[in-house]
């Protein structure tokens, strides 16, 4: 009976050393992230201290987006990844201006590309 609980509590304990490190590797991303868009921005202090809270919100939303609609219609995922940056386009043209939130746009693509290529380097 002991050797079926301890085998029990290694594979629940395996499980969430694994889960710990996934979450940590996404944290290390967000972390890349925002240190790549700081630079590409020029954010200063004061700009970045209005910039990553909405920018915090804006990025919660497209996660969700993409979490829940794996499955669904790429081209209503796209509608409503567009409609959500619709939606944020007034509260970083205001932060930003309007050439800096295309740089925005800009450096998550070119974020996705550089991590892309350091995942193809990796494997």
């Amino acid at each position: 009976m002991k050797k079926y609980l301890l085998i029990i509590l290694a594979i629940f304990g395996s499980f969430s050393f694994t889960m710990a490190q996934n979450g940590n590797g996404r944290e290390k991303i967000q972390a890349l992230k925002v240190a790549f868009i700081t630079q590409k921005l020029h954010l200063t202090p004061g700009e970045a201290e209005k910039f990553w809270p909405v920018y915090n919100q804006y990025d919660s939303e497209i996660m969700q987006l993409r979490a829940n609609n794996t499955n669904g219609d790429v081209l209503d995922n796209e509608q409503k990844l567009l409609d959500i940056r619709k939606k944020y386009k007034p509260s970083f043209e205001k932060i930003l201006g309007p050439q800096r939130l295309n740089d925005l746009y800009n450096a998550e693509r070119d974020f996705r590309k550089v991590l892309i290529q350091r995942l193809k380097e990796r494997r």
